[in-house]
């Protein structure tokens, strides 16, 4: 195990046992099963499914489909908030995955910081986070929604009926 310990304000981890690794993967083409995006426009789209499903996958892929646009539907600004670096892997300044050629990429950042910072500077078309989970995220993604942007975040739960019974997730549908 793994000890927690409170210092100077903030917690360190001592006496660690082992560690897990997560690696990003590329996975192409499952924005082509999206309802969302099957047509000439885009709508607003949550998605929910338990840890490990792959959800920051099809995000991102989502995010790469609109920030390139196609034949039938122009490419969109798409702004993403990256907070944990799980959606981009940034290095340098430069996404490691395709997130799109139209794609502005805020790395390391809050969410509830950085949907506004996105709409103030960024004038995106869509503003995508992976895991809203705090209500200072939800406030952010509301007031984006509020000035016309699309929405596309994704968020924990098995199915509809577990994100109905969450309150903060009621408000965001």
């Amino acid at each position: 195990g793994t000890v927690a310990v409170r210092q100077d304000g903030g917690l360190a981890l001592r006496d660690i046992s082992s560690a897990t690794v997560r690696i990003s993967r590329q996975v192409r083409g499952l924005w082509q099963e999206v309802p969302a995006l099957s047509e000439s426009g885009f709508d607003s789209t949550l998605i929910a499914a338990p840890p490990g499903a792959g959800k920051t996958t099809l995000l991102r892929d989502m995010i790469a489909a609109l920030s390139n646009g196609r034949e039938e539907r122009a490419a969109l600004r798409v702004g993403v908030v990256d907070e944990r670096g799980e959606i981009a892997g940034m290095y340098r300044g430069v996404p490691q995955l395709d997130v799109g050629c139209h794609t502005d990429v805020l790395d390391g950042c809050p969410k509830a910081v950085g949907i506004p910072m996105l709409l103030r500077s960024a004038n995106p078309q869509v503003i995508a986070v992976d895991e809203i989970t705090a209500r200072e995220d939800l406030r952010s993604a509301v007031m984006a929604a509020g000035c016309g942007e699309g929405l596309l975040a994704t968020i924990h739960a098995a199915d509809t009926a577990e994100l109905l019974q969450r309150p903060l997730y009621r408000e965001l549908l």
